[in-house]
């Protein structure tokens, strides 16, 4: 279902913390999304801004500052600089990153919470809280950590286990702990403020649960679980020395929940950026989008909607493509165990490479469940889709228009039945993209998009204008012109998923359009046109290069004291053994779940002398349309095995690491189909 055409559109993106440098998890489930969508909107003619900007009141800030001996203020100047500027040279195109600590966002928290507060929204009421009494201070929900009910992770905080996803509450705890002292903390009578979500939850059940059937099922369903198990009043009011004060009365000592004032930011950040900021958030021919991860759902869909709600005069969030989280190497990002790639970081290792990093998250987003980032598909998604597909379509297309025709577009002579069978096919590919990113199918749209690019090559390696050229000069002149379209269209649908080597392709063929609706169109570039100079638009990454990224990671753990308990060896086997094993360097071409069943795919593998299909059960640690163009090792000699039906001829080789999730063992890239690996 495509949504409907909307007169302007308000894209949000979550609100970092300030109180550390953004990581590829950050990336993958909001801003690379948000910034995709916002560039294919723009592409489109369609009035749009993106906002962004500092989440500067969280816990986590103030339980940074504590712990180097610094002022929440300083913490927070710090991080959204080091952030603001990685957005910026990423390639995140906000139309502002503002943040929290503006005295704009004071006055624009303060004014809503105030006119819900006058139309006594709120409830007030006294209730017995966590006190740390070795510190002589209440403790928010994150200086309190303790053993989660559901899960039982000994580290969950008093707001959320992080380990299950669930939220809580810090009587929830098991053995709850202040992180101030190191205490037990006791319970203490405190008043506070609380929004009565349970006076909101049969508007929310019609309005989440009949009116956005569309939403995505990760989102769609936390949201109805939550609705299912009962809403209870929310404390909108916290005892600390940071963040908001509370607007009213007889309210010392007490600020706005983070989770208040957050949201608004967004409100905020529009308010400082333009002074027509009400036709944004109070036209109902606004489209609101929030881009957020999954811990941050009930938030965006069910506090801060009852929030615009009460307050009577905003308009709503229309989706809310929230997505899972990313692991990196087969464990979970974490940042106090510095088991993360920080964005600011891959700017210095990787300079240039920014939409090699774009492509990889997209390609490998975490829509609907985790995924695992490895520098690994890193390095292969690079050398086999971007340089071996992209590059190469790109690279072949412009060098022999330069040498046939001295970098002049040329003339179509004649069109075969083939020639216009692949100029129509370009318009049905880019009808595809469109689709998947107006239902934000992210990971669809780029695949989609890249067959474009595999369309060309196709092309050419069919037509052969190298041994062409030698018979029938005027037949090349309609094949590369062809190309050269391709080639044009590929700046236009690819612009949103890699901005910067897109440009540098317009910079190579000399061409300016930008417009999304010229996608399609006969002769963008005209016959006689003079194309310029071309380099390599990707350069293949080294094996060193991701080695380096591994054995910084490797120390990283090492100097957390963390060691991996590997498989014990198996008995040992003879030279005779091992030299019966065939194995042998091959490239999945295809890949399909085997219907009914939770672990299986089914593969065809080129091993050069011949395609093999080969079932394996990898389906719990790869999706099936990730695997074309993956480089594996295939034990070729074994006898051939039933599966389901399936004849299937071969095993392929993985690691399995100590927590029991498996790796495709990668022959080099540089290892041709079929190459004995000895």
């Amino acid at each position: 279902m495509t949504p409907k055409h909307f007169k302007r559109y308000l894209v949000t993106s979550a609100l970092p913390y300030a109180n550390g440098p953004l990581h590829l998890g950050h990336l993958a489930g909001v801003y690379v999304p948000s910034d995709i969508y916002v560039r294919y909107l723009r592409q489109r003619g369609r009035e749009v801004i993106s906002i962004c900007g500092s989440d500067e009141h969280g816990v986590p800030i103030t339980l940074k500052a504590r712990n180097e001996g610094i002022s929440p203020q300083e913490v927070v100047n710090r991080y959204h600089e080091l952030n603001k500027k990685a957005f910026r040279d990423f390639g995140i195109s906000f139309d502002i990153y503002s943040r929290t600590s503006n005295r704009i966002h004071y006055e624009t928290a303060s004014e809503i919470f105030k006119t819900l507060y006058d139309k006594d929204v709120f409830v007030e009421k006294t209730s017995e809280q966590y006190y740390d009494e070795e510190a002589a201070t209440f403790l928010a929900d994150r200086y309190i950590t303790g053993t989660c009910p559901h899960c039982g992770n000994p580290g969950a905080y008093g707001d959320q286990c992080e380990q299950c996803g669930t939220s809580l509450s810090p009587t929830d705890l098991i053995n709850p702990v202040s992180t101030i002292s190191g205490s037990q903390p006791v319970l203490k009578e405190t008043r506070h403020w609380y929004l009565p979500l349970d006076r909101y939850e049969p508007w929310l059940r019609q309005w989440i649960l009949e009116q956005h059937r569309e939403w995505k099922p990760n989102v769609y369903g936390q949201c109805k679980s939550w609705l299912d198990q009962g809403l209870q009043p929310r404390a909108v009011s916290r005892d600390l020395d940071w963040g908001i004060p509370v607007p009213v009365e007889n309210s010392e000592g007490k600020v706005l929940y983070v989770w208040f004032d957050a949201p608004i930011g967004y409100i905020s950040a529009t308010k400082e950026l333009t002074p027509d900021w009400e036709k944004y958030w109070k036209d109902k021919e606004t489209r609101l989008v929030h881009f957020i991860g999954k811990d941050n759902i009930v938030f965006h869909c069910i506090i801060f909607p009852t929030i615009l709600k009460a307050e009577g005069s905003y308009i709503l969030p229309d989706n809310v493509p929230a997505n899972e989280f990313l692991n990196l190497e087969n464990d979970k990002i974490s940042t106090s165990r510095n088991w993360a790639v920080w964005l600011h970081e891959y700017l210095e290792d990787f300079p240039g490479k920014q939409d090699v990093l774009r492509y990889v998250l997209c390609a490998n987003a975490p829509e609907n469940k985790d995924n695992d980032f490895t520098w690994k598909d890193f390095q292969s998604r690079n050398n086999n889709e971007l340089v071996a597909i992209l590059g190469n379509f790109v690279n072949r297309t412009i060098v022999l228009t330069h040498k046939y025709f001295d970098g002049i577009v040329p003339e179509i002579t004649a069109l075969t039945g083939q020639d216009k069978a692949v100029l129509e096919e370009i318009s049905t590919i880019a009808s595809g993209v469109e689709q998947s990113l107006e239902l934000f199918r992210f990971r669809e749209a780029v695949q989609k998009a890249m067959d474009l690019a595999r369309l060309g090559n196709k092309y050419l390696a069919e037509t052969e204008p190298w041994k062409v050229i030698k018979t029938d000069a005027e037949r090349v002149r309609t094949i590369l012109n062809i190309s050269l379209q391709i080639t044009a269209n590929l700046t236009l649908l690819l612009d949103p998923f890699l901005p910067f080597s897109m440009e540098k392709l317009r910079g190579f063929i000399q061409f300016e359009g930008r417009s999304w609706e010229l996608i399609g169109t006969p002769d963008l570039l005209k016959a006689g046109h003079m194309l310029g100079k071309a380099s390599l638009l990707f350069e293949k990454i080294e094996d060193e290069q991701i080695q380096a990224q591994l054995d910084k990671l490797m120390k990283n753990r090492t100097e957390n004291g963390e060691t991996e308990q590997l498989p014990a060896p198996k008995e040992e086997i003879t030279f005779d053994d091992f030299t019966r094993m065939d194995l042998r360097s091959g490239t999945i071409l295809e890949a399909e779940k085997v219907p009914k069943t939770k672990k299986l795919i089914k593969m065809v593998v080129d091993l050069g002398f011949e395609q093999r299909t080969i079932v394996s059960g990898i389906a719990e640690y790869y999706e099936a349309e990730t695997l074309p163009g993956k480089k594996v090792t295939v034990l070729a000699n074994l006898t051939p095995r039933t599966i389901r039906g399936i004849e299937s001829k071969g095993m392929i080789l993985l690691s399995e690491n100590p927590e029991g999730t498996l790796h495709f063992v990668e022959p080099s890239a540089e290892a041709k189909n079929g190459a004995a690996i000895n």
